[in-house]
């Protein structure tokens, strides 16, 4: 704690004091709430030299807060984090700082926390093949929260760089789970896909994905990015964030859209509409959850890492 009475929680802290079932509780628990993600801010994105600058604020209950994000896509040739940032909470009250937090494990626990809320919804209850494609630590955070949602039995990682997705398979064996790297064509054996990529084009040709199967992809926030294709998504009952953010940002939609494989009004249902039983997946047809990450995530999963050093709940 500083001596202004704001707490400092850095990398470790944050990992530390919440897990990846308590983050998505806490995400499921904002939206049984009323948080309404269709009125929050959008994000800020600058460009700056170095990459891009995005700031994310957002107001809920007895909080508010601000996560100031840094995209450095030079950052890993040096061996630093691509994504770098950090997170001020303040009291909803009186906007009085209460704690800085590591922005970058904020992110790192705050986007499997939603992904892991779309799981419960989405994805078969017996799902047990995992294809995970990327082997940055979203990849790590995505298998530990499918982990705890879903009774995984197999790992499957589609990697770009050898080293990365292998040192992945390892600690999935140190899991106690069957684990191998491998190709995009074993999107045909799995339940469950994620995502979590810098790629700009299709990860794998829509056509192999069982109709059974959940794909979650949270890679991309920028409309002319995408991880799935317009196969894919024309085949699958599709959830957002919210539709708004979606049609700002979710290229994994707008592309489809723009190619005239989709229509405006494809999207089936957001998180929202899960959590609080207003609408829920049909058989027969692939399940994609697109994220773009938002602001009411960041400040729901903050919140409730503050509450585990205040019992009391109080700000």
């Amino acid at each position: 704690m500083s001596e202004h009475g704001v707490v400092l929680l850095d990398a470790d802290a944050v990992a530390r004091l919440l897990g990846p079932v308590a983050a998505a509780d806490a995400v499921a628990a904002a939206l049984r709430a009323g948080v309404d993600p269709e009125a929050c801010p959008p994000r800020v994105n600058v460009i700056v030299p170095a990459g891009q600058l995005l700031l994310m604020p957002a107001a809920a209950g007895t909080y508010a807060g601000v996560k100031v994000a840094g995209v450095a896509p030079a950052n890993p040739g040096r061996g630093l984090p691509r994504i770098t940032g950090s997170y001020l909470l303040l009291d909803g009250r009186t906007l009085l700082p209460l704690a800085l937090l590591d922005g970058a494990a904020l992110t790192a626990l705050r986007t499997p926390a939603v992904s892991a809320v779309a799981i419960r919804h989405l994805a078969e209850p017996d799902a047990a093949h995992l294809l995970l494609f990327g082997a940055g630590p979203q990849a790590y955070g995505h298998l530990d929260a499918a982990r705890a949602e879903r009774p995984l039995a197999t790992v499957t990682v589609v990697g770009r760089s050898h080293e990365p997705a292998n040192a992945l398979v390892v600690y999935a064996c140190g899991l106690g789970l069957d684990a191998r790297t491998g190709t995009p064509a074993d999107v045909s054996g799995a339940d469950l896909v994620i995502c979590c990529t810098t790629a700009r084009e299709p990860l794998f040709d829509g056509r192999l994905a069982p109709d059974h199967a959940t794909v979650v992809a949270v890679g991309s926030h920028e409309p002319d990015a995408r991880e799935t294709d317009s196969l894919l998504v024309r085949r699958s009952a599709v959830f957002v964030e919210s539709r708004a953010a979606a049609l700002r940002e979710a290229g994994d939609l707008l592309i489809p859209q723009a190619e005239g494989a989709i229509g405006p009004d494809h999207v089936t249902g957001t998180l929202a509409d899960l959590v609080n039983g207003r609408v829920a997946p049909s058989p027969g047809r692939p399940r994609l959850f697109k994220s773009v990450g938002m602001a009411w995530e960041d400040l729901a999963v903050a919140a409730a890492v503050h509450r585990t050093i205040t019992p009391d709940g109080e700000t």
